[in-house]
């Protein structure tokens, strides 16, 4: 019986005490989280269907696919010979709710959904934290340093926090890049 109770604790002293080195990290991914499931990050990260997601408060309790049957189904540009920058052009819309919009760093209208192999919308943090560690699946971003770059210079990701107030993520840009800063250097855990 001592014996037992011997191997319990030597098997469980080790896994106890990863679990402790991991919670200041996993701490950090929660905030992280935060922002990569709010609606602002979350509504262009979708599926293979490519139908991009209206959610958030504004929308009520249940997300809805995007309005006016848009898909980008076999490609980014929509369907139905509608590209997305139909709508959504260089800047948001000053209309209230009206179409959001960003430039690229060439100065044209870009607005693109996120590459499949990025779809959050209806993933698990466990989920996103891994897609979001793993080259294959985050654009080959290789280092904490590109994927800090990617959500704090990239004009399209950098238009989630230029919408009114109450529509951002809870932390910007600098304090979101921030945070994956501290969290690589926390070992990158995910849950």
């Amino acid at each position: 019986m001592i014996r037992y109770a011997l191997a319990i604790l030597l098997v469980a002293g080790p896994a106890q005490a990863l679990a402790e080195e991991s919670a200041p990290g996993l701490a950090l991914w929660g905030k992280i989280h935060e922002v990569f499931s709010h609606p602002r990050c979350a509504n262009c990260h979708v599926g293979p269907d490519r139908v991009p997601m209206w959610s958030g408060p504004e929308y009520g309790a249940t997300p809805r696919p995007h309005g006016m049957r848009i898909s980008a189904e076999g490609g980014d540009d929509g369907i139905n010979y509608l590209a997305c920058t139909t709508c959504h052009s260089k800047q948001n819309s000053s209309t209230p709710h009206g179409p959001p919009g960003a430039t690229s760093p060439k100065g044209e209208a870009e607005w693109q959904l996120a590459p499949v192999k990025m779809q959050w919308f209806g993933k698990s943090s466990a989920e996103i934290c891994k897609q979001f560690k793993d080259p294959e699946s985050n654009g080959h971003r290789e280092t904490i340093a590109k994927l800090i770059d990617h959500v704090t210079t990239e004009p399209l990701v950098r238009w989630a926090w230029t919408v009114e107030r109450e529509r951002r993520p809870p932390y910007s840009a600098e304090q979101l890049g921030k945070l994956i800063e501290e969290w690589g250097s926390a070992g990158a855990p995910c849950p």
